[in-house]
C-alpha cells in the first residue's frame, strides 16, 4: 500500500506544478522513462544469484532481467528545480540492499534553490546523484556497456546537501556534506556526517574534474575515517573519446590510528564513434585494494586487471542494442564460479535499452 501511495503521488507531481501561478517565469517539466534490460553469460558459471559481489549492474549469470527501469520527472524554473525518480530492476536491488523496500524505489529525490540572482549559486537537498566518478546508472550514457571496477565500488547516489558555485563558464566548484557512502540511511551510532567537493573545469572538448569524500561508514565505537579523491579527464578528437581515470582511498587500520589502509584504480577508456548507428569502446583498469577495505571477496583483499570490448547500435535516437566482452585475471581466487571461487573471470552481455523524454 505504501508504495502505491508513493506512485500516486508521484505522478500527481507535474500536475500540481503546472497548476500554480508564479510572478516569474513558469516552470518547465520534462520526463524521462528509460528501460535497460539484458542478459549476461559468465562463464564461470557461477551459483549464486549474484555473479560477482563486487558489481552492481548487469549482475545475473544465463538469464534475462531488467537492470534499470526508471521514471524520472523534472521540474526547472529560474530560481528552483525538483527532481524525482522511481526505479526497479537488478540496479535497485544490488546498489540498494542498504536501504528498506521503499527506499529501494528511489532513484533520485531532490529540491534545489537559488542563492543568487545570477542563478550561479545553488543549494540542492534530498537523494542526489553522486558527484564521483565519470559513469552514471544510465548506461547508455557510458562509453561502455558494463561500469568499470571504479565506478561499481563508489557512489553512485548520496543523500545529503549539495552547494554549487558555477565560477564562470569554464568552472564550477560544489561542497556537499551528506549521511555516508552511497547511503539514504546513516549508519546506526554513527553521529558524524559525511562530506565532499567537486572541482570541475571544462573547455571545448576538454574536461577535467576533482571530487573528494571524508567520511566514516562505522558508528562511533568503531570510527575509522575514510579519505577518498577521484581524478578523471576526458579529451576529444573528433570521434574520437579517450577517459582517464584514477581513484585513491585511505581509512584508518582503527580508530583514532595514525596508519592506514588504502586503494587505489587508474581506468582508461576509449570510444570511437564510427557512424551515427555504430560506436565501439576498450577499456582497460586495474584495481589494487591489498586489505580489502571496499573489496574483499577472499578475504586476502582484492589486485585485479581488467579490460573490455564493447560494440554499439543504435537503429534509432532512442534504441541502443549494446554487446561487451569483459575479462578479470586476479592474484588470488576473488571470482565466484561454479564450485568454487578462480583467479580470473569471462563474460559476454547484451544490452537492450529504450530512453524516451518528453517536456510538457
Amino acid at each position: 500500500m505504501k508504495n502505491k501511495n508513493l506512485i500516486s503521488l508521484f505522478l500527481a507531481i507535474p500536475f500540481f506544478v503546472m497548476s500554480q501561478n508564479n510572478d516569474k517565469a513558469q516552470p518547465q517539466v520534462s520526463m524521462l522513462l528509460f528501460v535497460d534490460t539484458y542478459y549476461i553469460y559468465d562463464f564461470n558459471n557461477a551459483q549464486t544469484d549474484y555473479r560477482q559481489d563486487f558489481l552492481f549492474n548487469h549482475n545475473r549469470h544465463n538469464e534475462t532481467n531488467l537492470n534499470l527501469g526508471l521514471l524520472k520527472l523534472a521540474v526547472e524554473q529560474e530560481k528552483y528545480r525538483v527532481n524525482l525518480g522511481l526505479q526497479v530492476g537488478t540496479y535497485a536491488i544490488d546498489n540498494y540492499s542498504a536501504e528498506n523496500e521503499t527506499a529501494r524505489l528511489i532513484h533520485e529525490a531532490n529540491v534545489g534553490i537559488a542563492l543568487d540572482e545570477n542563478e550561479k549559486i545553488w543549494l540542492d537537498a534530498g537523494i542526489l546523484p553522486s558527484h564521483i566518478g565519470f559513469e552514471s546508472a544510465i548506461s547508455i550514457n557510458n562509453p561502455s556497456l558494463t561500469r568499470s571496477l571504479a565506478a561499481e565500488n563508489s557512489p553512485y547516489f548520496l543523500t545529503g546537501f549539495r552547494l554549487s558555485y558555477k565560477i564562470n563558464e569554464h568552472w564550477d566548484f560544489a561542497a556537499l556534506l551528506v549521511n555516508g557512502w552511497q547511503r539514504i540511511q546513516k549508519v546506526k551510532g554513527n553521529s558524524i556526517p559525511s562530506g565532499g567537493t567537486q572541482l570541475n573545469y571544462h573547455k571545448n572538448d576538454f574536461s577535467f574534474n576533482w571530487s573528494t569524500f571524508v567520511g566514516s561508514e562505522f558508528p562511533n565505537e568503531e570510527r575509522k575515517m575514510r579519505y577518498f579523491n577521484d581524478f578523471f579527464v576526458t579529451q576529444k578528437f573528433g570521434e574520437l573519446s579517450l577517459t582517464a581515470g584514477f581513484d585513491i582511498g585511505w581509512q584508518q587500520i582503527e580508530k583514532n590510528s595514525k596508519h592506514y589502509d588504502y586503494w587505489y584504480t587508474p581506468t582508461l577508456i576509449g570510444h570511437y564513434q564510427f557512424t551515427s548507428e555504430f560506436a565501439t569502446a576498450l577499456r582497460f583498469e586495474y584495481y589494487n585494494d591489498e586489505n580489502g577495505v571496499i573489496i574483499n571477496p577472499s578475504q586476502n583483499g582484492f589486485n585485479t586487471f581488467g579490460t573490455s570490448l564493447n560494440f554499439d547500435y543504435q537503429p534509432f535516437s532512442n534504441l541502443y542494442l549494446r554487446t561487451e566482452a569483459r575479462y578479470f585475471k586476479g592474484n588470488d581466487d576473488y571470482f565466484n564460479a561454479k564450485e568454487n571461487f578462480q583467479d580470473d573471470d569471462f563474460f559476454i552481455g547484451f544490452s537492450l535499452a529504450y530512453k524516451f523524454t518528453k517536456e510538457f
